[in-house]
C-alpha cells in the first residue's frame, strides 16, 4: 500500500503555551574548589597535559552515581569549575553525609595508587566537603539561545535534565499502557551524563516461552522508551524524540568478552549505598570478566575499588552469582531484582529484536498524553511533490513465482528469469572490465569446505554470466575465458591461517595479542606472495572462508583482522564468507547461496565496480556530476585498543571515470579505490594529531585540498554528521548557515569562495535517537512503512530539510500489525503475539540541503539524494547514499588490527562506555 504522509514521533513545544518551570534541588562546586581540584587532577601529570582546562573528568564518578544512587540527574561529563553551573540535579537535597563519600571516593579514583593518599588527603583538607548545599532551582525546561543559522540551541543541562522530567511524568502516567486487556507498567532508569536522553523499561519482565520437555526455555524482555530532546538545521524549535523498541535480558550464564562488560539493570528494596534514601529508578551496573582473577566484578569498583570506598559492595549481588545465575534475580533476590541485558555478542535469544509500526504508534501514542500540555506532536510529513522518486532502473529485476502458478507459467517464469539474468550479467561484464583491466579479474579463495566454494563459483556464473564460458573446472583453478572478460578463481585450502590466533589459547591484550596479530599478519602476506608467484599473474581479490563471530568466542582469537591486513600487504583486498550453516537452521534470506551470492558482489565492489543509480531528474542535476563523501575514521586509546587512529578519507564518484577513486592527506591525487582500501590498513595516528585542535585543522586542510582538486567541475559534496562534526564544527546543527560554509576554525564564507559549482548536503542518521522514529498512518489505529522523499507539512518556501525513508529489507517479512508486549489479534480473530519474530522499521534520514547555488531547488537536490540510496546491485535500500556508503565501507579497512568490543550501554550493549560526544558532536581530546 502507497502511503502520502508519514508520522515523526516528534514534539514540539506548544505555541503561545504557558511558561514550562519545574522546580529543582541543584549542586554544583563551590568556585573555591577550582584550583584545589585542578592541581589536584594535574599532580603527577606531565606538564603540557590538560593545564588549559578549567574542568576535571567525572565520567567514573557518574558511572558510580548511576549505579548506587539512580535518582540524581549528572548533566555534566566533566566537572565545571568555573561557571558555577550545577553538576547535580534531584528531586529532595541527598544525604550530605553520601555526597561526602562520593566525593572522597572519586578524589582516589584521580590520584589512584600508593602515593595519591597523602595528596588526596591534602585536597580534601582545602575543600569544604561537607558544607556541600543543594540549592532549589526554579528551571527553565525551554530555556534557549538561537544560532546565527537559526538553529535552536538548548541550555546545555536541558539535554539531560528535560527527557528526565518527561520520562517521569511517562512513567507515573495513569492509565498505564493497556491494549487486549494486558497493561505495561514502566520504571525509569538511570542514565549516565553521556547519554543521549532518558530511558524507562516495563516492569515486571514479560515471558516468551520456546520448546518443550528438555528444550523447554522461557525468554524475558521488556519494552523500553527513550526520550531525547534534539534540535533542527535552521530550526529555532527544539523538538524531542521518542523511541520505542525491545530490551531483551539474559537467560542462563552471561558469556563476556575478555575485555568487555554487560549492562545490569538493578532495583534495589532500600538504597545501595549507606544512609541512602531507597531508589525509585532502576540503576545500572556493569558486569565485566577479570582475566587475572577467572571471576567477575562491577566495573565502577574501578582500579582502585570505588564501590569499596563507599561501602556499597556488600549491598551489591555478587558479580559471580550474577554472571552464572543471571534469571534468579528478575523477580527479587536478596533485597535486589536485577537483570543483565542481553547482546547480540552473547548468542541467540529467543525474543526478536524490534517492533512493528502499529505497536510502536500505539505505545508512542500512549507516552505522549504525558507531554501535555507543553508539548504537541509535530504535524505528519507529505510525500514530496516530484513525481517519480525511484531512480531509473539499469537491472532487471526477476519475477517471482504465485503459488497458484500452473506448471506452464512456472517454466514461462523461469525461462524469462533466465533471460533477464543474462541481460544483466551483460550489463555488469563491462563494469567490471573498466575496473579491473582488459587483463580481466584474478581472485583466490582460502576455503575450508567445498560448499561454500561451489557456491561462489555458481556466485560468479549467474553474476557475470559466465557459465557457458569455463574453461577450467578445478580442483585449484576455476576459469571463464568470455569474450568480454576473462575471470580466474584460484582455489587453495585456508588451513592454520584461519585457525584461532594463539593456538586455541586465551590471548590478553597487549604485547601477548600484539605478537599473535603480527605473527598471522605476515603469514597471509608470505603464503600469498608465494602463491603469487607460482600463479603468474597477480590476484586483485581475495575470498576468505572464516568462521562467524560465534565461531571466535574470546575475540582475540579471532584472526579476520590480521588476515585483511596481510592480504593487504600482499596487494589484495579481501572478501569474508561465514562457514556453511551447519543445520540450516538460518533462514532463506541468509542461506548459504544467498551469502555467496552477497560475498561475490561485494568482492567486485571493492574492486571499484559501480552501479551509480540513474537519477529521474533530467536537467534539474548537472550533467557530469561529481559525488564527493568524506569520512573520518577515528578511535581513541583505550584499554581494548592502544592504536589510536585519525584518519580523513575521501571517496568520488566521478563521471566517466573506470572505477570509485579515493583519496587521504597521504595521496597526491585520487588513486583506485581498491588501493584507497589497502592503503588504510594497519595506520596508526601520527603524534601531532592528538588534540582535537589539531584534528580539526587537519580535516580542515583535507576538505579544502580535495575541494580545489576539483574547482571548476559540479561537486556534491556528502558528508555524515555524526561521524564527521566532531573534527567539522560547520556541521553541527547551531553551525550550519544557509549557503555558507566554514572549515575548521575559519569564518563563515560565501559558498562561491570554495566553488561556483560545489552543494554541499549533511546527512543525520538516527544513531543517537537524533533522527525520530516514525510510521506512515494508516486510519485512526493502523501503521504501516512507506519508501520515500518527505517535507514536513508545515514547512516553510525556502525549506532546506527533507526527510528520506526505505522499504523494510528483503528479509522482514513480518506483518506489520505483529504485537511482542501485549495480545493482539486480527480482524479473523487470530493471536498476532509473537515476540520470537523479527520486525523493523526502516530509519528516517535527515537530508540538509545545507548549501547550494542560486537557481537551485533544494527538493530536486534531495530527491536526488535520496535516489541515490538505491543502486540496482544491492538487494535493499543502502542505509546512506552510496558515495558515502562505500567511505564508511573503506573505514573498515583502516581500523588498526581489531574490532572494537565496546558499545552503547544506553542501547544496552556489552563493552566498556564509549566517550560520547555532546549533542553538537562535540567530544573530549583522544
Amino acid at each position: 500500500m502507497a502511503y502520502d504522509h508519514i508520522q515523526p514521533a516528534a514534539f514540539v513545544p506548544t505555541p503561545g503555551g504557558d511558561p514550562f518551570l519545574m522546580p529543582h534541588y541543584a549542586l554544583a562546586f563551590p568556585r573555591a574548589w577550582r584550583d584545589p581540584l585542578k592541581d589536584h587532577w594535574q599532580h603527577g601529570k606531565p606538564e603540557r597535559r590538560d593545564r588549559g582546562k578549567v574542568s576535571v573528568p567525572i565520567k567514573r564518578l557518574n558511572q558510580v552515581i548511576a549505579a548506587v544512587a539512580p535518582d540524581l540527574v549528572s548533566v555534566a561529563k566533566r566537572a565545571p569549575l568555573d561557571d558555577g553551573w550545577p553538576w547535580l540535579y534531584a528531586n529532595a537535597p541527598y544525604p550530605k553525609a553520601v555526597m561526602s563519600t562520593f566525593i572522597h571516593a572519586w578524589l582516589r579514583d584521580l590520584q589512584p595508587g600508593p602515593e595519591g593518599h597523602a595528596k588526596v588527603k591534602e585536597t580534601a583538607s582545602l575543600l569544604d566537603i561537607d558544607g556541600l548545599e543543594w540549592d532549589l532551582l526554579s528551571v527553565d525546561m525551554l530555556e534557549q539561545t538561537v544560532g546565527d543559522g537559526g538553529t535552536a540551541v538548548p541550555a546545555d543541562h536541558l539535554w539531560r535534565l528535560l527527557p528526565e522530567v518527561l520520562a517521569a511524568r511517562i512513567a507515573r502516567q495513569v492509565p498505564a499502557y493497556e491494549h487486549f486487556g494486558e497493561r505495561l507498567s514502566f520504571r525509569q532508569v538511570a542514565m549516565d551524563a553521556g547519554a543521549p536522553g532518558a530511558e524507562l523499561v516495563s516492569w515486571p519482565p514479560l515471558e516468551h516461552p520456546t520448546g518443550r520437555g528438555a528444550k523447554a526455555k522461557v525468554w524475558n524482555y521488556s519494552a523500553y522508551i527513550r526520550i531525547c530532546l534534539r534540535t533542527a538545521p535552521f530550526d529555532p524549535t527544539p523538538r524531542i524524540h521518542i523511541s520505542t523498541g525491545v530490551r531483551r535480558w539474559v537467560r542462563g550464564p552471561v558469556w563476556l568478552p575478555q575485555r568487555g562488560s554487560a549492562s545490569v539493570y538493578l532495583l534495589a528494596d532500600q538504597s545501595l549505598v549507606p544512609d541512602g534514601p531507597a531508589p525509585e529508578r532502576f540503576a545500572v551496573g556493569g558486569l565485566r570478566w577479570v582475566p587475572q582473577t577467572g571471576g567477575y566484578a562491577w566495573v565502577q569498583g574501578g582500579p582502585e575499588g570505588m564501590l569499596n570506598q563507599i561501602s556499597a559492595v556488600p549491598r551489591f549481588p555478587s558479580p559471580d552469582l550474577m554472571a552464572k545465575e543471571p534469571e534468579t534475580w528478575l523477580t527479587g533476590r536478596d533485597g535486589v531484582t536485577a537483570a543483565v541485558v542481553h547482546h547480540t555478542m552473547m548468542g541467540r535469544h529467543g525474543v526478536q529484536a524490534g517492533i512493528a509500526p502499529q505497536e510502536r504508534r500505539r505505545l508512542t501514542e500512549w507516552a505522549t498524553a504525558a507531554l501535555s500540555p507543553e508539548f504537541m506532536r509535530v504535524s505528519t510529513s507529505r510525500r514530496s511533490g516530484i513525481r517519480r522518486q525511484t531512480p531509473h532502473n539499469v537491472l532487471e529485476s526477476t519475477a517471482s513465482v504465485p503459488k497458484k502458478a500452473t506448471d506452464e507459467d512456472k517454466a514461462r517464469i523461469d525461462r524469462e528469469n533466465v533471460e533477464r539474468q543474462a541481460r544483466n550479467a551483460a550489463r555488469r561484464r563491462p563494469l567490471l572490465v573498466r575496473a579491473v583491466g582488459p587483463a580481466g579479474l584474478t581472485a583466490v579463495l582460502l576455503h575450508q569446505t567445498d560448499t561454500m566454494r561451489d557456491h561462489l563459483v555458481a556466485a560468479a556464473e549467474e553474476n557475470l554470466g559466465l557459465a557457458q564460458h569455463r574453461t577450467a573446472g578445478g580442483p585449484d583453478l576455476w576459469q571463464w575465458d568470455h569474450p568480454d572478460l576473462t575471470v580466474r578463481l584460484h582455489v587453495r585450502q585456508a588451513g592454520e591461517l584461519v585457525g584461532p590466533l594463539g593456538e586455541g589459547s586465551t590471548l590478553r591484550r597487549g604485547d601477548e595479542w600484539d605478537a599473535a596479530m603480527d605473527t598471522r599478519r605476515r603469514a597471509a602476506r608470505d603464503a600469498m606472495r608465494t602463491w603469487t608467484t607460482d600463479l603468474g599473474t597477480h590476484p586483485q581479490l581475495a575470498f576468505v572462508e572464516l568462521e562467524g563471530k560465534d565461531g571466535f568466542r574470546r575475540r582475540t582469537s579471532d584472526p579476520k583482522s590480521a588476515l585483511r591486513v596481510g592480504l593487504a600487504d600482499a596487494g589484495l583486498v579481501s572478501q569474508f564468507l561465514d562457514l556453511p550453516d551447519p543445520d540450516g537452521t538460518k533462514p532463506e534470506a541468509v542461506s548459504d547461496p544467498h551469502r555467496a551470492k552477497a560475498a561475490w558482489s561485494d568482492g567486485l565492489r571493492q574492486l571499484g565496480m559501480r552501479f551509480l543509480p540513474e537519477h529521474s531528474l533530467g536537467a534539474a542535476i548537472p550533467e557530469a556530476l561529481n559525488q564527493l563523501a568524506f569520512w573520518l575514521v577515528k578511535r581513541n586509546v583505550s584499554r581494548d585498543n592502544k592504536y589510536p587512529q585519525f584518519t580523513p578519507i575521501a571517496v568520488l564518484i566521478r563521471p566517466g571515470q573506470d572505477c570509485v577513486l579515493g583519496r587521504t592527506a597521504e595521496t597526491s591525487d585520487w588513486v583506485p579505490y581498491p588501493e584507497l582500501l589497502r592503503s588504510l590498513t594497519g595506520k596508526i595516528r601520527s603524534t601531532d594529531l592528538r588534540t582535537r585542535k589539531q584534528q580539526e585543522d587537519a580535516t580542515a586542510l583535507f576538505v579544502k585540498q580535495t575541494l580545489y582538486k576539483l574547482r571548476g567541475e559540479p561537486t556534491l559534496v556528502l558528508t555524515h554528521a555524526q561521524n564527521t562534526r566532531q573534527r567539522w564544527p560547520w556541521l553541527t546543527n547551531p553551525g550550519l548557515a544557509v549557503d555558507r560554509l566554514s572549515l575548521g576554525a575559519g569564518p563563515l564564507q560565501r559558498l562561491a569562495a570554495h566553488g561556483r559549482r560545489l552543494r554541499v548536503v549533511r546527512i543525520a542518521s538516527h544513531d543517537r535517537e537524533e533522527t525520530p522514529q516514525w510510521w506512515a498512518p494508516d486510519g485512526d489505529v493502523g501503521a504501516g512503512v512507506a519508501k520515500g522523499l518527505w517535507v514536513p507539512a508545515d514547512a516553510p518556501q525556502d525549506n532546506r530539510l527533507f526527510a528520506s525513508t526505505s522499504d523494510k529489507a528483503s528479509q522482514h517479512g513480518h506483518p506489520r500489525d505483529i504485537s511482542k508486549f501485549t495480545e493482539h489479534r486480527n480482524t479473523a480473530g487470530r493471536s498476532l503475539r509473537m515476540p520470537g519474530t523479527p520486525a523493523w522499521n526502516p530509519e528516517i534520514l535527515d537530508l540538509c540541503m545545507a548549501a547550494l547555488q542560486p537557481g537551485d531547488d533544494p527538493e530536486q537536490w534531495a530527491m536526488y539524494v535520496h535516489q541515490q540510496r538505491f543502486p540496482d546491485d544491492y538487494a535493499n535500500a543502502l542505509q546512506l547514499p552510496l558515495a558515502l556508503h562505500l567511505a564508511r565501507l573503506a573505514a573498515k579497512y583502516a581500523e588498526p588490527m581489531e574490532d572494537t568490543e565496546q558499545a552503547d550501554p544506553g542501547t544496552a550493549s556489552i563493552g566498556a562506555t564509549p566517550e560520547h560526544g555532546d549533542e553538537d558532536g562535540s567530544e573530549s581530546e583522544a
